[in-house]
């Protein structure tokens, strides 16, 4: 089993051209403490002004969030945006193409050909999110054939309350073959003492994720005893008999999604390492094509699955960075993770 400890974005919103440079030192210093040498870094650093640029110059309440992530030895880049978004996105790929008066229509081309991966989406009037993403140049074989071979894609967005520089919620998840494990943890509060209780459950967590779902709760509850506690999630896809099970304490949601499905799994009243009663589990049946969605509360509990539905069989950063976008409280930290067990022929 590869247990897999998520990521926090920092996140710049690009209301004036210094922060574009703001965006860019910190992806520099992120890149010196990885190790990477100076074809990363300039990647990176190109990518980063192109997507800061387009923010500034077209959209409305233009952000960029920056992540390291390092399960996949890489940096991920997300531009999102409020409109008025791109009426064409095959034609705005390609080099020479502008809305813009005296911009030379290079930059999603130039970005696409930096990037180690490049997704995007855009709906007018709803905005347009990029994910552009960097790995290290010399990653080992080994590593990349391994990346290759999982059952599951799954992507997150997790960023801390404004003006914190640590996030009070963490997430991981385990994968096993034809089995993911998805652990969300939403600490008491936010700043240092609620990320102390979110990570806590993540070592909890990474000590036996393979453990029965009421287990893992009871054994989350106990180890956070000594911290302010935290609501968790704990869900796991079983995608040999296609079930979705889930357990858990406090205000961290659980919802299943596809074209024609839509349902929530609720967990019980409670804080991890607070109060909690003994843990139940709820089970559903996986739907086809069927992707499954775990978020803190801060995101609105209830969304719209509108915008979401066309990037479904898509990266799933996509759609977490679209839930973010549009349905983020802005008053706490904010997570949520999109995983989808893929098809393979």
């Amino acid at each position: 089993m590869e247990v897999m400890r998520g990521w926090t974005h920092a996140v710049f919103p690009i209301d004036d051209a210094s922060r574009i440079g703001e965006a860019r030192r910190h992806a520099s210093y992120l890149c010196a403490e990885l190790g990477w040498g100076d074809v990363e870094t300039g990647k990176l650093a190109l990518i980063i002004t192109e997507l800061g640029t387009n923010l500034l110059r077209h959209a409305s309440q233009g952000r960029l969030l920056i992540a390291v992530r390092l399960p996949f030895d890489d940096v991920e880049v997300i531009s999102l945006d409020e409109g008025p978004g791109i009426s064409s996105v095959a034609r705005s790929m390609e080099d020479g193409y502008s809305t813009g008066h005296g911009s030379p229509g290079t930059g999603l081309g130039a970005i696409r050909r930096q990037a180690s991966s490049f997704e995007m989406h855009s709906t007018v009037p709803g905005g347009t999110i990029c994910v552009a993403r960097v790995r290290r140049a010399q990653e080992p074989a080994e590593r990349v054939k391994s990346l290759d071979v999982q059952h599951y894609a799954f992507g997150a967005i997790c960023v801390p309350i404004q003006g914190e520089s640590v996030c009070g919620d963490a997430w991981s998840v385990a994968l096993d073959d034809m089995t993911a494990t998805v652990l969300v943890a939403d600490g008491l509060g936010h700043g240092p003492h609620a990320a102390a209780a979110s990570q806590s459950a993540l070592d909890e967590f990474a000590a036996d994720a393979a453990d029965d779902l009421r287990h893992l709760v009871e054994r989350t509850h106990a180890r956070l005893q000594t911290t302010r506690g935290a609501a968790i999630c704990a869900l796991r896809i079983d995608g040999e008999n296609q079930t979705v099970s889930c357990a858990g304490a406090g205000n961290v949601v659980a919802r299943i999604v596809s074209g024609v499905f839509d349902r929530s799994m609720v967990t019980q009243h409670g804080t991890a390492g607070v109060q909690i009663r003994k843990p139940d589990q709820s089970t559903l049946q996986m739907p086809q094509h069927g992707v499954t969605i775990v978020h803190s509360d801060g995101l609105a509990s209830r969304w719209d699955t509108a915008p979401i539905l066309p990037v479904l069989e898509r990266d799933p950063t996509l759609a977490a960075a679209i839930l973010f976008r549009d349905f983020s409280r802005g008053r706490d930290d904010a997570t949520v993770v999109v995983i989808r067990q893929e098809v393979r022929a």
